[in-house]
């Protein structure tokens, strides 16, 4: 069954390697961390939400279109199916944030955000509302002739980080839920990373340093969305 569809346009995928005991620690029962060689994965991943739509109805020009940055981490059920935890999940759509919070069970917040794109420049930015930090920003440039598009290679870590298919999520009292999303395998390139802040995952508790162990850029992937499964 697909309740939805939705375009994810503009990603990029940054990640720093975190510990893992860190990680599982922050994870609620039932979830295991994933590892790549042994190594724990939070990534921060901004990116354009285009065309978001409920099945039955076609998009509509003053709420399917809209930003989202997201903070996560990789995960494993209790029967060792993959997926995507999310710390945190800003949005400047205050409608989709209260649809995604209260259907959805996911950590979403809202924010003013901005993206511009010149001449193959992407800037984007975001402030989440009700706090005072600064403004997020990050600016990237898309990947050179000599570095195209293409699936990630089997079995290596950019596989690991983007390819996946699966999202976890607990309501309030601790229910635990599965959610599942299809596309067609992203085509990721390594971008010109130029601006960047780690701001949204220490707000998550995680202190990132130095640069990201992975910068990935993706093209536009058309999404469909299926219902949620309580686990527990």
């Amino acid at each position: 069954m697909i309740l939805g569809t939705q375009r994810w346009n503009d990603l990029l995928f940054l990640h720093w390697e975190v510990d893992a005991a860190r990680v599982q620690a922050s994870l609620p029962a039932g979830l295991t961390v994933d590892t790549f060689g042994g190594k724990a994965y939070v990534g921060i991943v901004p990116f354009c939400m285009e065309r978001v739509r409920p099945a039955f109805l076609p998009p509509l020009p003053w709420l399917s279109w809209f930003l989202e940055l997201n903070v996560r981490t990789y995960v494993r059920d209790a029967h060792g199916a993959p997926g995507v935890w999310f710390y945190s999940l800003d949005c400047n759509q205050p409608i989709g944030v209260m649809l995604a919070q209260s259907f959805f069970h996911l950590p979403y917040r809202h924010a003013r955000m901005t993206a511009r794109r010149s001449d193959g420049l992407i800037r984007y930015r975001c402030q989440r509302r009700g706090n005072t930090p600064p403004v997020w920003d990050f600016a990237w440039r898309g990947p050179s002739a000599s570095s195209p598009y293409a699936p990630a290679g089997a079995n290596t870590l950019s596989e690991f980080l983007v390819e996946r298919y699966v999202l976890y999520c607990a309501d309030p009292h601790g229910a635990l839920y599965k959610g599942r999303v299809s596309h067609t395998p992203y085509e990721i390139a390594e971008p010109t990373l130029i601006e960047h802040t780690t701001a949204p995952a220490a707000l998550a508790g995680f202190v990132l340093s130095g640069p990201p162990a992975s910068v990935l850029a993706a093209r536009a992937v058309d999404v469909n969305i299926h219902p949620l499964v309580r686990q527990r």
